[in-house]
């Protein structure tokens, strides 16, 4: 009768029984959150160890995303500029107010032609002083040197350069003007700066996404290496790969989400730094512009690839030498 009770429990403990339990969802999530956190309460009892590698992994992080975030704030500078960006049509010394004032009448039902303003000399000379500082000097002018100007913005359709800088022939071509400057150059000179820059970034990201998975790669395997009997007793007595496997990959995942919170902190405080001075050279320029910080899709994607490359560099470790260790 012993023969067959024992006979008749064994079933649940062979390869059935693990099916069944692998099948079962609640004991399926019951394992995972168990090794998940017995993971953590190993990295928090080797807290100092644990929280010098996820600083190399935050500043390994930190690095692309804090230029990334410089970058979104450049591209939002520039593209508040670009609906400032004019064209300044500097008029011709003899030109008479008849004579702008029908250019400014023509010019205005041009096509190509947003929004036109003419500004007067009497205007400019003032706007010049009080930006100078030489309002006395300037006022001891006996004549008004400054001719009429025609501040030009562009349509939508003619902020590429081809247009742009036809527009600015068209302008050079009338017989009233003395000189067209074009002020959208810069600004398009400045977004093919930036996005030079952004493929300089994504190749430093990438380069440092490498070193973040290294890094991980070789804290797993050293502890391997100081579980190594561990495994050895853990396989003796008929655990699979996968199941040793599983505390090793809840290591580089809390390893991963660890650095990514700590790089979030370190891009957050570095900006915070910085808000201040950048929001007072603004005011210099009589601009509102602030920096914006880390938007919650870009802390979700530095979440999530942090942890993406804690769990890929943890399994290429652990496939590279769990399988070197075997019971003999």
């Amino acid at each position: 009768m012993i023969r067959q009770r024992n006979t008749r429990q064994r079933p649940r403990h062979g390869w059935q029984g693990r099916l069944q339990s692998m099948l079962s969802p609640r004991i399926f999530l019951r394992r995972h959150l168990q090794v998940a956190f017995d993971s953590l309460g190993r990295l928090y009892r080797n807290r100092v160890s644990s929280l010098m590698t996820a600083a190399v992994i935050a500043i390994a992080l930190a690095l692309p995303a804090g230029l990334f975030l410089l970058l979104d704030n450049l591209d939002r500078l520039s593209g508040s500029w670009d609906g400032q960006a004019s064209m300044s049509v500097f008029l011709k010394q003899d030109i008479t107010d008849t004579q702008a004032g029908a250019l400014l009448k023509q010019v205005s039902e041009w096509p190509e032609v947003g929004a036109v303003e003419l500004v007067t000399p009497a205007q400019a000379l003032e706007e010049f002083s009080q930006q100078s500082g030489f309002a006395d000097v300037l006022g001891a002018l006996e004549d008004n040197p400054l001719p009429y100007v025609l501040i030009v913005i562009p349509a939508s359709t003619q902020l590429d350069p081809v247009a742009a800088s036809a527009l600015q022939a068209r302008f050079t071509d009338l017989p009233e003007t003395e000189l067209a400057q074009l002020d959208l150059q810069w600004v398009q000179r400045l977004a093919a700066i930036l996005d030079i820059a952004q493929r300089i970034i994504l190749i430093i990201g990438v380069l440092l996404a490498l070193a973040v998975m290294l890094v991980i790669g070789n804290t797993i395997r050293l502890e391997i290496q100081n579980r190594r009997d561990e495994i050895v007793v853990t396989k003796l007595i008929g655990a699979t790969n996968s199941f040793v496997r599983q505390p090793f990959l809840y290591s580089g995942f809390w390893y991963g989400a660890l650095g990514a919170l700590i790089a979030w902190a370190v891009v957050e405080g570095g900006f915070w730094l910085l808000a201040e001075p950048v929001a007072r050279l603004a005011g210099l320029y009589h601009s509102d512009f602030s920096l914006e910080t880390l938007p919650l899709q870009l802390l979700l994607v530095l979440l999530l690839g942090g942890i993406l490359l804690g769990l890929l560099g943890s399994w290429l470790a652990v496939g590279r030498h769990l399988d070197a260790i075997e019971p003999t």
